[in-house]
């Protein structure tokens, strides 16, 4: 699972991928800890999994803020392999 920031307002391309298959689409990620993942085709129960990635990493806006960071980071990446889930 893949987001790549597009704009510092917390907009990324996002991108599923599968030993079979690639699904990309957009997610906007908001600092009230809230995201919208919108990517056609893909299986609901790996859309629910970036879905919980972006709104993980939208929770974390703020703390990051604080910390003099960066709102949105450049790049979230996530891997699971065979027996966890993937």
């Amino acid at each position: 699972m893949l987001l790549e920031r597009t704009s510092d307002a917390g907009d990324y391309r996002a991108a599923i991928y599968t030993p079979t298959a690639t699904y990309e689409g957009t997610a906007s990620l908001r600092e009230d800890g809230s995201a919208e993942v919108v990517i056609a085709g893909a299986p609901d129960e790996l859309v629910d999994a970036l879905r919980m990635l972006a709104k993980l990493t939208a929770r974390g806006a703020g703390a990051r803020r604080t910390d003099g960071m960066p709102v949105w980071p450049a790049r979230v990446l996530r891997w699971r392999g065979p027996g966890r889930g993937g």
